[in-house]
């Protein structure tokens, strides 16, 4: 067989050329290639196999890396995290819906005030004055000097300025 080229051994091998500089670099010194004259690897069958052996033995290296099993260790500290989480997760949803609730029920509070002060008979403070000395077309002996006394205000939020 005569001297292959780093691209047909990287085509041989399915990898890139870059991987086989990469082997070649970490192989031994006896098992390294020699250069030409040109600055080129001279590739012979030694070499050819030393290339293979390292690059079989790196993937079954890398393949039994992979799928080694987790330390029971870390597999616990997971598992409890994964516990921890799921309390806290559980503790937020409570809270959430307890939120949820509290804003049903004030809501529901409003819209019954709301709906008392709108439906009901007018109170003292929603009935319009009979004796109105606070209009402010009319002078008066307290209001002559510039002092203005307001109405008392209706609206929507009304009830709450008693």
């Amino acid at each position: 067989m005569a001297n292959k080229t780093i691209s047909s051994l990287a085509k041989d091998l399915n990898i890139s050329r870059a991987r086989v500089y990469q082997i070649i670099d970490m192989l031994d010194d006896n098992e390294k290639p020699s250069k030409d004259s040109n600055d080129r690897y001279i590739i012979d069958n030694s070499v050819v196999n030393a290339i293979r052996k390292y690059y079989a033995n790196s993937n079954t290296k890398s393949k039994q890396e992979k799928t080694s099993p987790i330390d029971d260790k870390v597999l616990d500290i997971m598992r409890h995290q994964l516990d921890e989480k799921d309390r806290q997760i559980e503790k937020l949803t409570q809270l959430l819906d307890q939120q949820q609730r509290l804003n049903l029920s004030t809501n529901r509070q409003n819209e019954k005030l709301l709906d008392t002060t709108t439906n009901d008979t007018p109170s003292q403070d929603d009935r319009p004055l009979q004796n109105d000395d606070t209009d402010v077309l009319k002078p008066t002996e307290g209001n002559y000097k510039g002092k203005e006394t307001k109405t008392p205000k209706k609206g929507l939020f009304g009830w709450l300025r008693r």
